[in-house]
């Protein structure tokens, strides 16, 4: 037991323990015995100094008899303290429970040849001298662009015998049958997918896709979020039968084959630029360009398609005349709206134009359009949340289909434009694609009235049909070829082909 005063009945050695000491003991036990070793110090120099003699003062026999005991137990402490050599057996012996870190060698990483820059044989390779970085304008330079492929593995004599056939399958005139039932129940059992009907037509995600209406060949337009447009001839003999153009620097998100002229592509693009891809004359022309504006989608105005309307992220829409000179806009309306995803126009009565905004689907007479304070004269109801697309019925227009993030596929009737119109039939979908893949669009088969094809997030990864009245009428679907979620689809006017674009280019 500890003779001192103040650590009285306290053991001057730790007590052991079972478990293992962890830090917070090491360290209370250090602090202890580091306490002891100043006190034994301090006391061996007042004994070896007789500086104890300075609390006294030559008064030591005023000192009471409490205090001389005192005195006497801190003599005797501080001899028992230095008889113990407490000092030296903390320089010799390391504090039990704490381990010594262990001191590894360094190790020296292995380098592979390639790394140091020698051959096999030890000796090294020369440098390469550093490469400058490539600049890519963010916009491509205004005024036309010449139709040359951005696959520079295409010959110019398969360029040129590829420009020549879509030519010639434009010249035959073609005529869409307004029959009903076109995709009945028997005709879709017997379309299928094979291994030859699918390829990579873009490098990236695609945004849009078209169908030339030829009935002899099959010629697939896809744009994608680069800004390229690849055509794919399916009949074609050639390796892929895939051309790529670089006609845009963002996303392409609209396009069509003109259905008056198809030797036209018109395409509509995030960087501000209509263009329209002239066969005949192998270039991309511009149509209407904006500096300030990003443009969303587009359609035709008149049956010969020399009049446009273009909808713009910003809300406003824009008219746009083919046949005058400049790429300007005839007119710039504000519609009152955050944005406009999709403008489409009525088939029957082309002066309407429904146009899809944040929550907001309207429909507007495109002859009493002005620069602010527009109308409109039928408002569609019942969305919650942004709606991705609304498109027209393509034989009467007596119908609407619209595709909302709120998980809903919505059908109107618009036989008759009232003030307000609701839903007629609401189906429930997910349409919840996520950030990665582009928002699913519903639409219309072009040859019949009542039948609408959409994507699917469903497994099997699959294409799904509707009827107007809600009733799922087929799913496309096929685990060997089909292993991706296709968000842009379209139909061909008048054949049971049905196209389908994913987000890898295919």
């Amino acid at each position: 037991m500890c003779p001192c005063n103040i650590y009285c009945k306290r053991s001057l050695e730790p007590k052991k323990k079972k478990r293992p000491c962890d830090f917070a003991q090491c360290f209370i036990f250090s602090t202890v015995q580091a306490f002891l070793c100043t006190l034994c110090n301090i006391l061996n120099i007042i004994l070896q100094s007789n500086c104890f003699y300075l609390f006294v003062q030559d008064g030591s026999s005023q000192l009471s008899a409490y205090e001389r005991k005192r005195l006497k137990n801190i003599t005797e402490n501080a001899n028992f303290f230095a008889s113990l050599k407490l000092l030296e057996a903390w320089t010799r012996q390391p504090l039990e429970g704490v381990k010594p870190k262990k001191t590894e060698a360094e190790t020296v990483r292995r380098r592979s040849m390639r790394l140091q820059r020698v051959d096999p044989s030890g000796v090294p390779l020369p440098e390469i001298p550093a490469q400058p970085e490539p600049v890519i304008d963010e916009y491509l330079p205004p005024g036309p662009l010449p139709m040359v492929p951005a696959n520079q593995s295409k010959s110019s004599e398969l360029t040129d015998a590829f420009l020549d056939t879509w030519t010639k399958i434009s010249q035959v005139s073609v005529v869409i049958h307004s029959f009903w039932g076109a995709f009945s129940l028997t005709s879709l059992s017997h379309m299928i997918l094979s291994e030859d009907a699918v390829t990579k037509v873009v490098k990236n995600r695609i945004y849009s896709v078209a169908i030339h209406p030829s009935e002899s060949r099959t010629l697939v337009a896809a744009g994608d979020k680069s800004g390229q447009i690849g055509l794919w001839d399916l009949n074609s003999k050639s390796e892929d039968g895939v051309y790529v153009f670089i006609p845009h620097s963002q996303p392409v998100s609209c396009m069509y084959f003109s259905p008056f002229n198809p030797v036209h592509l018109l395409s509509l693009s995030h960087d501000g630029t209509v263009r329209c891809g002239d066969v005949t004359r192998a270039v991309f022309e511009e149509v209407y360009r904006s500096e300030e504006n990003s443009f969303s989608s587009f359609d035709f105005l008149a049956d010969n398609a020399s009049t446009l309307v273009v909808g713009q992220w910003d809300g406003d829409v824009a008219i746009v005349d083919r046949r005058t000179p400049g790429t300007s806009s005839e007119l710039t309306a504000n519609m009152n709206s955050k944005t406009t995803r999709t403008v489409h126009v009525h088939p029957v009565n082309r002066q309407y134009f429904i146009a899809a905004g944040a929550v907001n689907v309207c429909i507007f007479d495109a002859r009493y359009l002005k620069p602010n304070g527009n109308k409109p004269i039928s408002f569609l109801s019942g969305h919650t949340k942004s709606v991705a697309s609304a498109y027209f019925s393509p034989i009467t227009g007596n119908r609407v289909v619209t595709t909302c993030a709120d998980d809903t596929l919505r059908v109107y009737d618009t036989s008759s434009l009232s003030s307000t119109i609701p839903v007629l039939t609401a189906v429930r979908h997910n349409n919840n694609t996520g950030r990665w893949l582009t928002r699913f669009r519903a639409i219309w088969d072009p040859k019949q009235e009542d039948c609408f094809v959409v994507g699917s997030m469903a497994r099997p990864r699959q294409i799904e049909i509707f009827q107007d009245t809600g009733e799922q009428l087929h799913s496309f679907y096929n685990v060997d070829y089909l292993g991706s979620v296709c968000s842009i689809n379209a139909v061909h006017p008048t054949k049971n082909i049905l196209v389908g674009g994913n987000s890898s280019g295919c």
